[in-house]
């Protein structure tokens, strides 16, 4: 598919000694040949105890984490939640962004109300230095999203799981329309930021095949933009 970099989200199992979750992604880096594989630490609203950000802060100081990670919906918490603030901080000191899962979930025991994009304003406001990420562009609340992103500069979106399934389902979407359905349906609420230059490509594998995806996210925008969406926003966000 092209991938020369990729970021790895984290498990949401932590430990004194993998304060972050991202042992299995530095284990799997070790065997990829020909792609930079990246961690993306767990920002997690139940352990904000002082011993806890202070190994946080240790695997922040070696720089093995390029984000952190924070799961909106699949655990019942805001982004206002006092747990999330700490994190915040953390990211803005070692300036890394913090990515929020977004929209719609893969999960019947998660809360959408926890994951709509709007929430992601509050603390986009009151954490100026902070960089937020709004996974999903908050699908389906898209537009949504988009205002929030126009809105506050420190808020970035990324495009992956607008469309999942195998690569036999993505040849069966495109020819039902719906691949050109939604892809008009995002161009509209990118068109709303005015900008192309905070939005980053992602695929959420394994939910879908890269290659088939990436051709899909081609669609949502000019052809002007494909370079900066595909590849130098990334590296500007993720410090790559």
């Amino acid at each position: 598919a092209g991938v020369v970099e990729a970021l790895c989200m984290p498990t949401r199992i932590i430990s004194d000694d993998d304060p972050l979750g991202i042992g299995p992604t530095l284990t799997q880096a070790k065997f990829i040949r020909g792609v930079k594989l990246h961690a993306i630490g767990l920002a997690h609203p139940e352990r904000f105890d002082d011993d806890h950000l202070e190994r946080v802060e240790a695997v922040l100081r070696q720089g093995r984490v390029k984000a952190f990670k924070a799961y909106l919906g699949y655990l019942h918490y805001a982004p206002t939640d006092p747990g999330y603030l700490p994190y915040y901080k953390l990211a803005a000191k070692y300036d890394v962004p913090v990515i929020f899962h977004t929209g719609d979930t893969y999960s019947d025991t998660a809360k959408l109300k926890f994951a709509h994009p709007l929430a992601v304003d509050e603390v986009a406001v009151d954490f100026p230095e902070t960089t937020f990420v709004v996974a999903h562009f908050g699908n389906p609340w898209t537009l949504d999203a988009a205002e929030v992103v126009y809105k506050n500069k420190n808020v970035w979106a990324e495009l992956s799981a607008f469309l999942i399934g195998e690569a036999d389902a993505f040849a069966k979407m495109t020819a039902d329309g719906v691949v050109e359905r939604t892809a008009r349906r995002v161009r509209e609420a990118i068109e709303f930021t005015e900008t192309h230059e905070r939005f980053v490509f992602g695929s959420d594998w394994p939910l879908g095949p890269i290659a088939a995806y990436r051709d899909v996210v081609r669609q949502f925008l000019p052809r002007e933009a494909y370079r900066a969406v595909f590849y130098d926003n990334a590296r500007k966000l993720f410090k790559l």
